[in-house]
């Protein structure tokens, strides 16, 4: 996808700073789209959008912050930059886990700053293919019986077969059996793509709560 089909989404409260940024990435030839709150993008946001988002962490309602755990519980797999005027060490931490891709403090540095929104339109592709992945595979975890969601989590975590058949109360054969079954249903050819999808999974979800 060409990068002038992506578009750079500002969120900040500071009209000063939206229209600055707006103009700024304009002239440089950057498609935006502005909004002066958290709460105006998420009624505004859809899925199929392709960029970046520029977010501000303090604004009026929901922060910054807020905005990003909520994206993720939407599966949105659009790269975030945060930017703040009042950095500290906490709030880079919370942006990261978040899955920010940048954390810039104002006043912006403007190659800084163009240097991560280009980083994070190429990487655009990438988020939204993990993103697409991650959602197909937590589908087809919920077709897993509640034994065979056991079954695969003792995998995942490492455990042999022996070693499951014996806290289930079931045989090493019948654990082969649920191994298939999980394998076939989940669409996985080996336990290694097994544990790298469950994984991704779960810090998907760990970053939505």
């Amino acid at each position: 996808m060409s990068l002038s089909a992506l578009t750079v989404f500002i969120v900040d409260d500071d009209a000063a700073v939206r229209d600055a940024l707006g103009l700024s990435l304009g002239v440089r030839g950057y498609r935006t789209a502005i909004f002066a709150d958290a709460e105006s993008f998420l009624r505004a946001y859809r899925r199929e959008w392709r960029g970046c988002i520029l977010i501000d962490i303090r604004m009026p309602g929901m922060d910054g912050l807020a905005l990003q755990k909520r994206l993720l519980e939407l599966g949105c797999a659009l790269p975030v930059i945060v930017m703040t005027g009042h950095g500290d060490i906490g709030s880079a931490r919370e942006a990261f886990k978040s899955r920010a891709l940048d954390f810039l403090e104002k006043p912006l540095d403007q190659s800084k700053l163009i240097a991560a929104i280009d980083e994070a339109l190429l990487r655009n592709e990438t988020f939204q293919q993990e993103a697409e992945t991650e959602h197909a595979f937590a589908a087809l975890l919920a077709t897993l019986t509640p034994r065979e969601r056991e079954v695969m989590e003792m995998i995942v975590a490492g455990r042999h077969n022996r070693d499951i058949a014996d806290e289930m109360g079931i045989s090493a054969r019948t654990v082969e059996v649920h191994k298939a079954r999980v394998m076939q249903k989940l669409k996985v050819d080996s336990i290694a793509q097994l544990v790298r999808l469950s994984l991704g999974v779960a810090d998907a979800g760990r970053g939505a709560n």
